[in-house]
């Protein structure tokens, strides 16, 4: 059953000019300042990039977030030093020039102000943010949407060309806060506060959202909807039937572990399992 309407496809059809995309991740290595950086040359770990960037997109893929998942344990917004925006802007920047494809940057945890810089200074289309309105308990604590400010940095660096991409609700966390709330609720309050397209999630890194709760949040907006977590060659065709397109990390990797590289194989099958939904 297809959920998305033809109204809700604006930012997937503007960035990647089709319907429905596949958009891979490119798990950074430790940044320094990480406390999982063990001193490598800061070359090489662009260069782990530049071949997982690769990899993906002579796969077939249509566009990568850049993410600095190997910065864990991830800090507040607040705490998080400029030398991590400033080296994920040299990784995207280089992405970017190399690939040709649509670039999203995602700063963890929930840094969407530091992600516009990164998309301005690397030439990225869009931003992932976990939590765009309302509050939860992450992993790193109380975390607060951050689409106000958000909003006014973006428009203070004149980046309205920079698309939001927003979790709805967000993984590794728990939503004890916003019980009260109706999953449709939460949904459509990324909209009102100017989300361009909405992502649905399991419970944490490579675990599927349900069906029912992918169906669940597509009828509640109008915007473009992807799946976001525990996409795979076994369930992409049956998700991409429902959703405007999906992101993929794990499954891609060696041995479907997130901090292995990306195995040129299972993005081959990955993209062969998916072409008979992509109408193309």
């Amino acid at each position: 059953m297809q959920i998305v309407s033809a109204m809700g496809q604006g930012a997937i059809k503007e960035i990647f000019g089709q319907e429905k995309a596949l958009i891979g991740m490119i798990h950074c290595p430790p940044f320094p300042g990480a406390p999982r950086y063990r001193g490598a040359p800061v070359d090489a770990l662009y260069d782990a990039c530049m071949r997982d960037a690769d990899a993906l997109v002579g796969g077939g893929l249509d566009g990568l977030i850049v993410e600095n998942h190997g910065d864990i344990p991830f800090s507040k917004p607040d705490e998080i030093g400029p030398e991590t925006a400033a080296f994920m802007g040299v990784v995207t920047d280089r992405i970017a020039r190399a690939c040709g494809v649509p670039l999203g940057v995602n700063v963890l945890a929930n840094a969407p102000i530091h992600a516009f810089a990164v998309a301005m200074a690397g030439g990225a289309r869009f931003i992932r943010v976990n939590q765009w309105a309302n509050a939860y308990v992450a992993n790193e604590g109380f975390m607060e949407g951050r689409a106000a400010a958000a909003m006014r940095y973006r428009s203070l660096l004149r980046a309205e060309h920079v698309k939001v991409f927003a979790d709805s609700h967000v993984k590794h966390g728990a939503h004890a806060i916003t019980a009260d709330r109706t999953i449709q609720e939460l949904t459509r309050d990324l909209a009102f506060f100017d989300a361009d397209a909405v992502i649905a999630t399991g419970q944490r890194t490579g675990n599927a959202a349900s069906l029912s709760e992918i169906e669940e949040i597509g009828a509640a907006t109008h915007l473009p909807l992807l799946v976001g977590s525990g996409v795979s060659a076994t369930n992409v065709a049956e998700i991409l039937a429902r959703t405007s397109g999906v992101i993929v990390a794990s499954s891609l990797k060696q041995d479907g572990v997130w901090w292995n590289p990306v195995d040129p194989a299972r993005v081959a099958a990955f993209v062969e399992a998916a072409r008979p939904a992509l109408g193309r």
